[in-house]
């Protein structure tokens, strides 16, 4: 079985590649995904995280200030890898893209969405949940495929029964969704894992507080982590 598409995606999917060289994905190890109410937190939380080691952020859009708080991002804290996820629609691929965002997200498989990815020259990685999924992703030569809600997906284990059939090709997952410093590390040490989504590295209400110091400190904690499981690899 051959997959691929005959519209050429691949300059955007094979996210596994371009953020190789561009903003080192596989590296970071974990993204924090951040949902921020107001504008002005945008650069306080990004040097937050990164004073914690956390060097790639997803601003979701999920809220009006998102696009300009990732504009701020890009400004005023251009050491911090910025993407875009909740990327629902083709108008918001063009939105990110203009804001200047490293990379897109989404929490789906949605063609339209990849192609616009591909007109807008975005780097994307579409979301996946079930073999069909993956099958669609691989048709648009996608290798790196966001796992959600990997948790309540079930975790791991369901990873392990749903990717098997397709490693061959070379395909990483970026899991989000139930991810804890309980299990983070377990996730780290599997070999077909690029990278972790954080979503507890800054929960909205530490950012809506200004609880700076504690979301550095939380930053912090999954880095070391990261750096023991990787040690220990």
């Amino acid at each position: 079985m051959q997959f691929g598409s005959s519209i050429d995606l691949s300059p955007i999917c094979r996210l596994s590649l371009i953020l190789n060289s561009v903003v080192e994905f596989p590296t970071v190890g974990i993204v924090a995904v951040l949902i921020l109410d107001r504008v002005e937190d945008a650069v306080q939380v990004a040097r937050s995280l990164l004073a914690g080691g956390v060097t790639a952020i997803e601003l979701t859009f999920r809220t009006p200030a998102a696009l300009g708080a990732l504009k701020e991002i890009r400004a005023e804290v251009p050491e911090m890898i910025a993407g875009a996820g909740t990327i629902l629609t083709a108008d918001q691929v063009h939105l990110a893209k203009e804001a200047g965002a490293h990379f897109g997200v989404a929490p789906g498989m949605n063609p339209r969405v990849l192609a616009a990815a591909r007109e807008a020259g975005l780097s994307f990685a579409p979301g996946i949940a079930t073999p069909s999924d993956i099958e669609a992703a691989l048709e648009f030569d996608c290798r790196l495929l966001k796992f959600f809600p990997a948790e309540p997906s079930g975790g791991l284990p369901y990873l392990n029964s749903i990717a098997a059939p397709y490693l061959h090709f070379g395909i990483k997952f970026f899991p989000l969704g139930g991810l804890s410093p309980a299990n983070m590390a377990s996730y780290l040490q599997d070999s077909k894992i690029a990278a972790l989504g954080g979503s507890w590295l800054a929960p909205r209400g530490l950012i809506n507080a200004g609880s700076w110091k504690e979301i550095t400190e939380l930053a912090q904690s999954a880095t070391a982590t990261i750096k023991s499981v990787r040690s220990a690899s």
